[in-house]
């Protein structure tokens, strides 16, 4: 028997094959405003819809309990909510790849709690949370005041430096509307998912594509995690040993492929911090494409991203004030010249362990803990990224965080204001409560979103920036010969702000020689 509910003005029926409510509205129905961000725990809140006008995950709720019920998308919002919704972050820089947004949009809208109690069913990782409260406020102001004229083309340029990747600017973009893999994939392909057996299984849906590959809930272990490598022998004035971190992007990896064709990339609004930059689903797309002889989906889900997805080298270290010291690090290709970048002086030995995949491309991996390492070696969490750009980090008597911030040209000072404090974010974060359990055979234990210790928004401290918008040119020469001065080509600021901060909260902390410093939540 068929399921018939209503839909955003609309009465629609789904076939009871033992699918989500999320899966019957992406997949049968082709609404793609709620997104797949945990593939399904119920803990990113990314596929949130209105039931009966209470908010409510579709991932883990069966469309056959929907029966007869109303459900409300983002889509279906009066379209006056919508845009006010949309340009009040867009205003704040509360949405940089949009996939967390159209879920969170319409739990504020439909909440009668305090934004931050709202929030704790959710989980963001690029913003750090409090662009998404300055949105809240903004769009609360009964006459809010006409918003600055921005340059939407400068805006994206700002962006695409910060992300690393291709990345769109707009309201659109807090709507969930910026292009991601799976959203563009046609109706009648093919789905296809990792199994237990190395290989994939492929069906006709989500639901049967994962009965093939045994799938089996992830789960969270009580352990805390502990630093792999051991420290090198010396007597160092200062040491540090980093645990196993999850990038923790909130798309999981996909990709689809018609027979023949381009994959299509995991990258569609945002780099994953490094995260996907070697995924390995468009090649999986087009090799199962051509084998079925139709489009094929490939898509990971939340667990299936811990234990095959790159993660932060960990790092295990001892330095001397003069700058000397050994750098043990989990092999990783390109990471010794990373971290040479930032501090010459250091001996790197690199160590084969086992565990999950590593990757140097992961935001300003390995060069961010040496720089660390040097700043708080002087009790100055100033860093210089090697890109030039420069950030520093301290916190206020009252407890915020103030970050200043110096990388070229502006562009946009919405979008760099943003960036910068969801770099704040995921500093604070890795130092002092995230990290997975990898056991002694490299097995990952913490496969679920909620595990990772990723800092909730009542827990963030508010962010001031300072940025740096002075940038001159050298006009004593000919105009046909004027050069910019250093600091005039707009380079990436974030990771600066990210290594300057995770300094910060390290000298605050005390320095001890274990991160996490106050363990997972």
């Amino acid at each position: 028997m068929p399921v018939r509910f209503h839909v955003d003005g609309r009465d629609v029926e789904v076939p009871d094959d033992g699918a989500s409510l999320l899966e019957a509205l992406r997949d049968r129905l082709g609404l793609r405003s709620p997104k797949d961000g945990c593939s399904p725990q119920g803990q990113c809140g990314c596929c949130t819809v209105l039931v009966d006008g209470a908010p409510r995950v579709a991932c883990v709720t069966p469309v056959r309990r929907i029966a007869g019920r109303q459900v409300t998308t983002l889509d279906g919002l009066p379209d006056a909510d919508r845009r006010s919704w949309a340009d009040a972050f867009t205003a704040c820089g509360a949405s940089q790849c949009g996939f967390c947004t159209p879920g969170i949009i319409l739990r504020l809208h439909a909440s009668t709690s305090k934004p931050e109690d709202a929030l704790l069913a959710h989980l963001c990782r690029c913003t750090g949370w409090r662009t998404i409260l300055d949105a809240v406020a903004h769009k609360s102001q009964q006459t809010p005041a006409a918003a600055p004229q921005r340059d939407f083309e400068a805006a994206t340029r700002r962006a695409e430096l910060e992300g690393g990747v291709a990345q769109a600017v707009g309201p659109h973009v807090a709507l969930g509307q910026a292009g991601f893999a799976d959203d563009t994939a046609p109706p009648d392909a093919l789905v296809a998912v990792p199994d237990q057996w190395g290989g994939w299984a492929v069906g006709e849906s989500l639901t049967e594509a994962r009965a093939k590959a045994g799938k089996r809930q992830g789960r969270r272990t009580s352990l805390d995690p502990r630093p792999p490598l051991d420290l090198p022998p010396g007597d160092w004035d200062l040491t540090l040993q980093t645990s196993w971190v999850e990038p923790a992007y909130l798309e999981p990896d996909a990709s689809w492929c018609e027979p023949g064709g381009t994959p299509v990339t995991p990258l569609a609004n945002g780099g994953a911090f490094g995260g996907k930059a070697d995924s390995p689903v468009p090649a999986v797309a087009r090799r199962l494409a051509d084998e079925h002889g139709r489009p094929v989906r490939v898509l990971l889900s939340r667990e299936d991203v811990v234990r095959l997805g790159p993660k932060r080298p960990p790092i295990a270290a001892g330095v001397n004030h003069d700058g000397s010291g050994v750098m043990r690090v989990v092999r990783t290709d390109g990471i010794a010249a990373a971290i040479r970048a930032a501090a010459p002086d250091l001996i790197v030995e690199e160590v084969d362990v086992a565990g999950p995949p590593t990757s140097a491309r992961i935001r300003a991996a390995g060069w961010a803990e040496a720089a660390i390492l040097m700043a708080a070696l002087n009790k100055d969490p100033s860093i210089t990224a090697p890109n030039g750009a420069r950030a520093t980090a301290a916190f206020t008597d009252a407890g915020a965080l103030r970050v200043t911030v110096s990388c070229g040209p502006v562009l946009d000072e919405v979008v760099l204001r943003s960036y910068c404090i969801g770099a704040a974010h995921m500093a604070l974060g890795w130092v002092r409560r995230e990290g997975i359990v990898v056991d002694d055979e490299g097995v990952a234990h913490d496969l679920t979103i909620r595990s990772f210790g990723i800092l909730r928004a009542k827990d963030m401290p508010a962010v001031e920036v300072d940025i740096d918008t002075e940038v001159d040119m050298d006009t004593d020469i000919d105009t046909d010969q004027r050069e910019p001065h250093p600091g005039a080509t707009p380079v990436n600021g974030s990771d600066a702000v990210f290594a300057a901060v995770a300094a910060a909260a390290w000298l605050a902390d005390g320095l001890p020689s274990t991160w996490p410093t106050k363990g997972t939540p």
